[in-house]
This record gives C-alpha cells, structure tokens and sequence, in this order.
C-alpha cells in the first residue's frame, strides 16, 4: 500500500472517530435545556477544527506532490550545466569540418571521417540524454522563444523576420532551452526620407 493511500485512510479514521464521538455522547434533557448555548459553542468548535483539519490535509498532500515533481525537474535537468559546457565541444567538431576543404587529401580522410563519426557519437549521446538540436534553416520565421538574433541585415532578398544566417545551432533539454539558436535576421530594406520636401 502506497504512504499516499495510507495517509488519506488515516485522515478518514481520525475524521470519522472524530464524527462519531461528538454524535454519539447522550445529553439528558436538563443539559439540553440548559446548556443549549454550550452545545452551540461545541459544535461550532468541532465544525472548526473538522475545517482545519480538512485544511491541513490538503495542505500537506500539494507540498507533496510539489516534492515530487521538484524531484523529477532535478533528475531530469541536473545534467543542465554539463550538458550546456560540452555544447562547445559539439561546435568546435562542427567548426573543424566546416573548415575541411572540398578535396581532402587521402592521408586526412582517415583523421575527417573519425572527427565526423565523433560528432556523430556525441550528438546521438545528447540525444540519449534527451538534449536536441535546434537547426534552423535559412528563410524560417524568427522565433524568440528558441532563437537569439545576433545581427539584423537590411535585404530585399529575404522576408523580414527571417532567419538569414545560422551562426552557431541551438538546443534544448527535454522541454527546456539549454541555448539558444544564434542566428542573423533579415529586416526590411531602410526607407529612405526625402528631406528636401
């Protein structure tokens, strides 16, 4: 039996003994008669401590649940702060074959293959961990809840609001931003005044 259904079988004992002890005591008719007043206190006290209690109860089982959903954000983000450092890592492999020459030399294909299959390996272990990358493409509307714009270029060539250039990707941790996707924006060409009017 669960501590949950134990505690709220305890709470209904207590409330029922509780029920039965002042609905079952006998008052003679002089103490009805003349006690009427202190009958009226007595009830109005046990309604009183029946709502406090009531209170407690509830109070007690929403600082439960609140421990229990603080403990699983806390397994499931703790590697929050490792996973955001080796995010560097992931980009620097990203950066050394984006810098590869379109012919790679036969004694570097070797040395190519193996940092790709590294990237390879280190992304599907993010994914493991429930850490996925946000890569926007060029053209996609701007999204401020996953992007971050680093620089606005005026362009007839892009719509404005526009991602026009992915600067570094983004990622998140199961449904949290870990970071966010550096991009460039294209905005709308400058109107220019004519002054002279």
């Amino acid at each position: 039996m669960s501590q949950e259904n134990k505690t709220n079988e305890q709470a209904e004992e207590q409330e029922a003994k509780l029920e039965q002890e002042f609905t079952a005591e006998e008052f003679s008719a002089e103490e009805l008669a003349g006690g009427g007043d202190e009958v009226a206190a007595l009830k109005t006290e046990v309604g009183e401590l029946k709502d406090r209690l009531l209170r407690t109860m509830a109070e007690m089982e929403n600082v439960r649940r609140r421990a229990e959903k603080d403990k699983a954000d806390a397994s499931a983000y703790a590697v929050t702060n490792f996973a955001r450092d080796m995010l560097n890592i992931s980009d620097n492999l990203r950066r050394a074959l984006d810098t590869m020459p379109e012919e790679i030399p036969a004694e570097l294909k070797a040395f190519v293959d193996g940092v790709e299959m590294t990237e390879r390996e280190l992304l599907n272990i993010f994914e493991r961990h429930g850490i996925k990358k946000v890569d926007p493409k060029v053209g996609d509307k701007f999204d401020h809840q996953i992007h971050q714009a680093m620089f606005e270029v005026p362009t007839t060539e892009h719509v404005p609001g526009s991602v026009m250039q992915v600067v570094a990707a983004g990622y998140v941790i199961r449904d949290r931003l870990l970071r966010p996707a550096m991009v460039g924006v294209a905005k709308g060409e400058v109107q220019k005044v004519d002054t002279e009017a």
